[in-house]
């Protein structure tokens, strides 16, 4: 067993890897699994059916896989999955799932989860997401791989956050933001496409040529969602170019809450 603090208290039934580390005062349910490497702090809890990576970082009074915020719970046994490599810090609180949706709330790799943050019942984070201090994300919500949230910002219950978007600080999202969008405001307002983070990202000059006019099409022209996406489906000369504005396409189709507007 790895280094345990005495005062903190591990339920029989968890399964902790070998070298995890458990600080002071902190508890473990019996349902929780915690893969190598993975760090708890001190004064955490972690409960509920809770599986956990390796590698992970828990700073100090964090409170994972807690049943969810939703007055229809019955104590059904629903989870919580997070993937590798996360750094979750400070009073940040995930809950578990509700069978009204797929009965699992999870967190990929490699995410950067700052202080104070929620992430509720049965909300999707992907990988390689940054979400700033204070933010709130309601139930059922969707983030997609390398999207950026600014701190203090509010996310409506149900809304998709498209891969590689970015939400500027205090925003309120009610709509679904499309991949590679960058906007902020209450409510938000789109502005254009996180360029800059894309290139980090290794896309190609002409890849994100094809994603600007892709944005420029669908708030730009003037075009319904429908006669945009009939034109978007034209660009792109070669496969990294038609898969970049893939994602973007098939995004869109799959929207349920409808796009955010300018």
């Amino acid at each position: 067993m790895g280094r345990i603090h005495p005062t903190a208290i591990v339920a029989k039934g968890a399964v902790i890897a070998d070298d995890v580390e458990i600080g002071a005062y902190s508890i473990i349910g019996e349902h929780v699994t915690i893969g190598a490497g993975t760090i708890i702090g001190p004064h955490c809890v972690i409960d509920g059916h809770t599986t956990i990576g390796e590698n992970n970082h828990f700073y100090r009074f964090c409170s994972i896989g807690g049943i969810p915020q939703d007055k229809k719970y019955a104590g059904e046994p629903t989870r919580l999955e997070i993937g590798d490599g996360n750094t979750i810090r400070e009073y940040v609180t995930i809950n578990t799932g509700t069978v009204q949706d797929v009965g699992v709330t999870r967190v990929g790799d490699d995410n950067w989860i700052m202080a104070y943050v929620h992430i509720a019942h049965d909300c999707q984070v992907g990988n390689h997401t940054i979400i700033a201090n204070s933010v709130q994300l309601a139930g059922h919500i969707h983030i997609g791989d390398w999207a950026i949230l600014g701190g203090l910002s509010a996310v409506h219950q149900f809304v998709r956050i498209g891969a590689h978007a970015m939400v500027g600080g205090t925003s309120s999202v009610r709509q679904d933001i499309p991949p590679y969008v960058i906007g902020t405001g209450d409510p938000f307002r789109p502005s254009g496409i996180n360029a800059e983070g894309l290139k980090r990202r290794g896309f190609t000059p002409a890849s994100i040529k094809c994603i600007k006019d892709a944005y420029r099409l669908l708030y730009r022209r003037q075009l319904t969602v429908e006669q945009a996406l009939e034109q978007i489906h034209q660009l792109g000369q070669d496969q990294e170019q038609r898969a970049a504005v893939q994602l973007f396409t098939t995004f869109l189709a799959q929207s349920n809450r409808g796009i955010v507007r300018p």
